[in-house]
């Protein structure tokens, strides 16, 4: 794979262009709410369930979310927390989102929404008031670059356009094809989050000018991690009593996973091996996993023009 015509390169390891994501895990107060939530609204379909946890995907059974039930949690504050921000569901084509779109419609389920040049986006809150965001990308070679910095905004999304590329076609559940495409969160410090991130994870920072935010990718992509400063000075992290992100996944090739450790101990940070890989946490708090690949990535499109 090229490398991309955009982003700025860590100064040390960089993490492979065959990095994907895999499942969030969520704590949430009832797990029988949240399941008829993620099921009816989202169209996820249970995989596994046992006592006090349940395992989503889509129609090809990828494991995308898993919930762990705390009972009684308290839910996630309208104002900012540090964080989870929202982490993003990836559908392979505008016609699914378009069929969602739609459905939202239909039950009265209220959403949100936003173009974003590279990508067409909806966000939900769940019922634990956890943010999530359902989006499609536009083509690589419809995105802009400006110097070395990929372009991005949050402008208003046709709606109407999105439902006619579903073309009558109604919403089934969330597609085979479905992955995690990104993770988005509060962060009490950029400049600390690039280190972390940037440095010391190893990610490509691809656009750095968007106000109070980074965002961060692997393999040319329009960003893998946001990080942004939105929840304002003084934010609090989530207590181990609340409705949360427990953690994230990032999929690596078995061969990288020694090197992007290395890189993280050589920042001063320690992750903790596993049998099945490693465990890090940032400067607020998130856990990150990193495991060793078992799927198959899909090819990524060619890269955007410099």
């Amino acid at each position: 794979m090229s490398a991309p015509a955009f982003g700025r390169r860590p100064p040390r390891y960089r993490l492979p262009a065959e990095l994907r994501l895999g499942a969030v895990r969520l704590q949430v107060a009832d797990l029988d709410r949240s399941l008829r939530w993620y099921t009816d609204v989202l169209g996820f379909q249970p995989l596994e369930r046992t006592p006090g946890r349940a395992l989503l995907g889509a129609a090809d059974r990828v494991p995308l979310v898993e919930l762990v039930e705390l009972a009684g949690a308290r839910p996630a504050p309208r104002r900012g927390r540090l964080g989870l921000y929202h982490f993003a569901i990836l559908v392979p084509d505008r016609a699914s989102l378009g069929r969602l779109v739609a459905h939202l419609a239909r039950i009265g389920a209220r959403a949100g929404s936003a173009d974003h040049l590279v990508s067409e986006a909806l966000y939900l809150t769940d019922p634990d008031g956890l943010g999530i965001e359902v989006y499609a990308d536009r083509p690589r070679d419809t995105w802009s670059v400006r110097g070395d910095e990929l372009v991005m905004a949050s402008d208003p999304l046709d709606l109407d356009d999105l439902v006619r590329a579903a073309g009558g076609s109604l919403w089934t559940g969330l597609p085979a094809g479905t992955t995690v495409g990104h993770v988005h969160l509060h962060v009490a410090d950029l400049d600390a989050a690039s280190r972390f991130y940037h440095e010391a994870l190893g990610l490509d920072a691809v656009v750095f000018s968007y106000p109070g935010a980074l965002f961060l990718s692997a393999g040319g992509y329009h960003h893998h991690v946001g990080l942004n400063t939105w929840a304002g000075a003084g934010a609090a992290r989530p207590a181990p009593g609340d409705a949360r992100l427990l953690e994230w996944t990032i999929e690596l090739p078995a061969e990288e996973l020694d090197a992007a450790a290395a890189s993280l101990v050589e920042a001063g940070h320690e992750p903790e091996r596993t049998a099945g890989g490693a465990t890090v946490t940032d400067p607020w708090g998130t856990t990150v996993r990193l495991v060793p690949s078992t799927r198959r990535s899909r090819a990524a499109p060619p890269a955007p023009p410099a």
